[in-house]
């Protein structure tokens, strides 16, 4: 391992290029920031080095661009695309992005957002279901979205106009970008071609990693480390036999590579940040939501260590990249796979070990619990939630699925093990002290 091998002085500028990396599998000259390129490009050979070691990843880096090939043992929807107003992109915005990147390929050094917008939009000729229709405002306000994550990555640079102009209307705005064909060809490589598949269970290890036998103790290793740095906790529920022992094992290897320290319990490992450089959601957080998922977060460990909690439902918790897959694959088209050299069908189950039991807490409890956390904190939320109580709950259990925390199911939710760290989240609510008039009233 590489990083065994750094000064102490100047360890920790390679971590903070590592949990750069890993975090932004893209680098640019602009995205994440304009420091990020050249800490990675700094350590390229040293990363380069312990990526392919360590996880089996691939990194690739450019004068212009850093790029990390991963490797998905599993399915994941925690991490969607989304618009700068953080609203996530639905299957309208992923089909334009997809066909305006495969546009941008074929285009010259400079494209004109109209010029886009008219290639895309024949291109959905040929897509059975999809249009772009600039005449209207919600395919023209999609486009944009799908245009500035591009954007926003570097892959095209404005160089005059404004995109919301033309959104707003299209006959009197214009805007020209400048593409970086680079960035271009970085951001979409699949490591199969995506006609060849019948399946997106097609792109996992399993399948993507013909030459890698599942039963290697060097690659299983590899599978525990990515399962710690692409996952918020580790559940030794979530591993394969032969991986479990593993687990302690490798921690001290993610440790040193990136920076980050280790929780330790007998369900699991988590990998805690504090640095905010590597993590895409901070928690406990600011805001609404994430204040309301703490103190929930709170109430469900007190609710599950209550022993005098009578009818206790425990269930196992369910592998949800079973249903995602399934979601995936009715939407790929069929018409569209070159069958003498498609796979075959993947019939395997994904689900995962389903020994282990997790309380169940109904949904009507969580609803009564978070009506009373709005009637005691409620004048502390934002507007939009005080009279929104359900939406409020959504979102907080969403939350703090997404962190692992919990497992959302129907009628309720499951506690997963890692809850209980929160347990007695203590609430302060600040009063706004009242500032001496500037004049005071003659009495």
């Amino acid at each position: 391992m590489t990083a065994n091998g750094i000064d102490a002085l100047a360890l920790d500028n390679y971590q903070r290029a590592a949990r750069v990396i890993l975090s932004n599998h893209l680098v640019t000259r602009t995205y994440p920031d304009r420091i990020a390129l050249p800490l990675v490009r700094r350590w390229a050979t040293e990363l380069r080095d312990d990526l392919a070691h360590l996880f089996g990843y691939r990194l690739e880096v450019t004068e212009t661009t850093a790029r990390l090939f991963p490797v998905i043992d599993r399915l994941d929807a925690s991490q969607p695309a989304r618009t700068a107003t953080e609203r996530v992109f639905d299957r309208r915005r992923y089909a334009y992005l997809a066909l305006a990147l495969a546009a941008l390929g074929r285009s010259g050094d400079q494209i004109t957002l109209s010029e886009l917008a008219d290639h895309v939009a024949a291109d959905t000729l040929q897509i059975e279901g999809l249009d772009l229709a600039t005449d209207r405002a919600s395919d023209r306000d999609a486009f944009v979205d799908a245009v500035g994550w591009l954007a926003t990555r570097g892959a095209i640079t404005l160089a005059d106009g404004d995109a919301s102009g033309w959104a707003s209307d299209p006959e009197a705005g214009e805007a020209l970008y400048d593409i970086d064909r680079s960035v271009v060809h970085a951001l979409f490589r699949p490591p199969r071609v995506l006609q060849h598949l019948h399946s997106v269970r097609g792109l996992l290890a399993g399948d993507a990693l013909d030459d890698e036998s599942p039963a290697d103790p060097a690659e299983a290793a590899r599978r525990v480390r990515r399962a710690l740095v692409e996952r918020p906790v580790v559940y030794t529920e979530d591993l394969a036999a032969e991986e479990v022992p593993l687990l302690s094992e490798v921690v001290s290897d993610v440790e040193l590579f990136t920076g980050l320290r280790t929780e330790r319990r007998a369900e699991g490992v988590a990998l805690i940040d504090t640095s905010g450089r590597m993590s895409d959601v901070r928690f406990p957080s600011t805001g609404t939501v994430a204040q309301v998922a703490l103190l929930l977060a709170g109430e469900i460990a007190d609710r599950v260590l209550d022993v005098d909690l009578e009818d206790v439902r425990r269930f196992p918790m369910t592998d949800a990249s079973v249903a995602l897959a399934a979601q995936l694959d009715s939407a790929i088209p069929e018409s569209t796979v070159f069958e003498p050299l498609a796979d075959s069908p993947d019939e395997r189950s994904l689900a995962g070990v389903a020994g282990v039991r997790h309380v169940f807490v109904e949904q009507s409890w969580l609803l009564e619990t978070v009506t009373q956390l709005t009637h005691l904190y409620g004048k502390t939320f934002a507007a939009q939630w005080q009279a929104d109580t359900r939406g409020l709950l959504a979102g907080a259990v969403a939350l703090l699925d997404k962190l692992r925390l919990v497992h959302a199911v129907d009628g309720g939710l499951l506690a997963l093990p890692a809850l209980a760290r929160y347990r007695g989240a203590v609430v302060t609510v600040r009063s706004r002290v009242s500032e001496p008039a500037l004049f005071e009233e003659n009495q």
